[in-house]
């Protein structure tokens, strides 16, 4: 039988963090129970770093805390790519300053 894997709202699934999600059988369960909008959020924390590393710092840190009961990620102002909402304050001012470095 396949394991079901269900992805966000603005973003698919990455193979990297799929692969590690469906090594876990807990991990599975509880990223199936999670909202479309939280598995999103997961997703979008972890392919909007730049380095290969810290992403899969971030793939490994998705597993153990979902594991731990975490159902978003931590001190992350969300998701910029979402159409159904406006962004944030903090979000615009991230983007900023992203913009300024470059």
């Amino acid at each position: 039988m396949a394991k079901k894997i269900s992805s966000g709202t603005a973003h698919q699934l990455p193979e990297d963090l799929k692969r590690a999600i469906m090594a876990d059988k807990v991990v599975l369960k509880k990223w199936n129970d999670i909202t479309p909008l939280a598995r999103n959020e997961w997703i979008c924390w972890t392919i909007s770093v730049k380095q290969d590393e810290t992403r899969r710092d971030h793939v490994k840190r998705v597993v153990s805390e979902l594991k731990e009961g975490m159902r978003r990620p931590c001190c992350w102002s969300g998701c910029i790519h979402r159409k159904d909402k406006p962004m944030n304050a903090s979000q615009k001012w991230i983007l900023s300053k992203r913009a300024k470095s470059k």
